[in-house]
């Protein structure tokens, strides 16, 4: 099978810093690929070397199946939407659309029609003629989606495209998105910091951290089946026990687990608790109302600050535990997430 995109052992250093560190994936056409991690673990860097901002120190950058290491930006049949947009100010919104074509030649009696095309596909056709400073924030990305999109790149490099949005608005465009992605049925490449983006539109996640993928997977794997203690925390709210903490919950020999937050309950410190739960005893920190449901930060016996997502129903039944209060937390063993040790 031929990968729209293809990483062989690459890497990329600068200085002292490895911020690409021997990475190989591959992603299959027509997927919507996210590149998740915080600032500084690499995905940003792998988007540019795709896009051919930036040269592989080693390793191998292939696009359709052909090595595209050394092949400048211009060669490279990819396009990006960047999180400011890169509008042209004193352009409408119709030229910026079809700056690309004018680039490459095409007559304006051709590119005109296909710049009002794709801002119809954005729906945005009955702005051509305004200039980027009368537009909203979300407008403006849909006419940077329409300019990346005219030139039927085989590949679009999305780097925090949504970042500069509102979070409702940041939320539409996250549904639009992905019912663009499947209507055209082009590769999607899309690096975030925000777990939720990558989660909620991707087919597939890499989990970077400090230059490597920690875990590759479909989200609901991701999620459900943290690989590391750092993909457990990055990626949803999960509490982690490390060999150390886990001897000390569940006895000697004890392997390093995670469990979400939302599968822990909070008990008073004496209250009967089911034979097939796993429990830890410790004090409550605090109590952050967050609507449907609240979060119990509790300081373990043990050592660490573990959290507990209780519903509004689950805290009544609570009624007189406060901050300081002993309790018990408790947890399904069967829900509990082996880790890589170390990881």
């Amino acid at each position: 099978m031929t990968f729209a995109i293809e990483f062989r052992g690459v890497s990329r250093v600068f200085g002292d810093v490895r911020a690409v560190d021997d990475v190989s994936f591959s992603i299959e056409p027509g997927e919507f690929f996210a590149m998740l991690g915080p600032s500084g673990s690499g995905k940003t860097t792998c988007l540019r070397l795709v896009a051919g901002f930036d040269l592989p120190d080693a390793g191998q950058v292939m696009l359709d199946g052909a090595d595209v290491s050394g092949v400048p930006p211009y060669d490279r049949n990819v396009n990006t939407v960047f999180q400011d947009y890169a509008l042209f100010p004193h352009m409408t919104v119709l030229e910026n659309v079809a700056y690309g074509p004018r680039v490459k030649g095409e007559a304006r009696g051709t590119r005109e029609p296909r710049a009002r095309e794709m801002l119809e596909l954005v729906q945005l056709g009955a702005l051509g003629e305004r200039r980027p400073a009368q537009l909203s924030g979300g407008q403006r990305q849909r006419v940077a989606l329409a300019r990346a999109l005219i030139n039927r790149p085989k590949v679009l490099l999305l780097d925090e495209p949504l970042g500069a949005l509102d979070l409702k608005l940041r939320e539409e465009m996250q549904i639009e998105l992905k019912s663009l992605q499947q209507k055209l049925g082009i590769t999607f490449v899309y690096v975030t910091h925000d777990q939720g983006e990558a989660l909620s539109m991707a087919d597939r996640v890499a989990v970077f951290n400090k230059g490597r993928i920690e875990q590759l997977a479909a989200p609901r794997e991701l999620y459900a089946r943290p690989a590391t203690a750092f993909v457990a925390r990055f990626v949803g709210s999960a509490n982690v026990a490390t060999a150390e903490l886990a001897a000390k919950i569940l006895g000697s020999g004890a392997q390093p687990f995670a469990i979400r937050a939302e599968n822990v309950a909070v008990r008073s410190e004496g209250a009967a608790v089911d034979g097939d739960c796993a429990t830890a005893a410790g004090a409550v920190v605090a109590v952050q109302f967050h609507g449907a449901a609240s979060r119990w930060q509790v300081q373990l016996d043990a050592g660490d600050v573990w959290s507990a997502l209780v519903t509004e129903e689950g805290s009544r039944a609570l009624n007189g535990l406060a901050v300081g209060a002993r309790v018990r937390l408790a947890w399904p063993r069967t829900a509990a997430v082996p880790l890589i040790p170390g990881g």
